[in-house]
């Protein structure tokens, strides 16, 4: 399966974008699906999962109340939407499909090209 990340941007803090994340090559139903972030001069962080059927997502505690990850499957299409965004929400956002639930990288084995999101205070 390959993926596209799309939706970053510019953004003032305070403000909102919607990431996405569409799959091509074999359907994204298959799949967990994750967002992962990575800042300059630090290591990919897991953002949020969600499993085949959206009957379940886990949002990491930095991000918990302000993100909300969803996918729409008929579209093969996951989202990630960022409110109330923060400076150090500034990354770039990967989005990853595989097998397992999970909060690491080596739970997922497919990986989009990343999309980058500045927030300015």
């Amino acid at each position: 399966v390959q993926l596209q990340a799309s939706g970053g941007g510019l953004v003032q803090a305070g403000g909102s974008l919607r990431l996405s994340c569409a799959a091509s090559g074999r359907t994204l139903s298959s799949y967990v699906v994750g967002w992962f972030r990575q800042a300059p001069g630090k290591e990919r962080e897991f953002v949020a999962a969600i499993t085949r059927n959206s009957d379940g997502t886990y949002h990491a505690e930095a991000v918990r109340g302000r993100f909300t990850i969803s996918r729409d499957n008929a579209k093969s299409t996951v989202y990630l939407q960022m409110n109330s965004l923060k400076p150090e929400d500034s990354a770039v956002y990967y989005c990853a499909a595989g097998g397992r639930f999970g909060d690491r990288p080596r739970d997922y084995n497919y990986w989009g090209q990343g999309t980058l999101v500045t927030v300015s205070s």
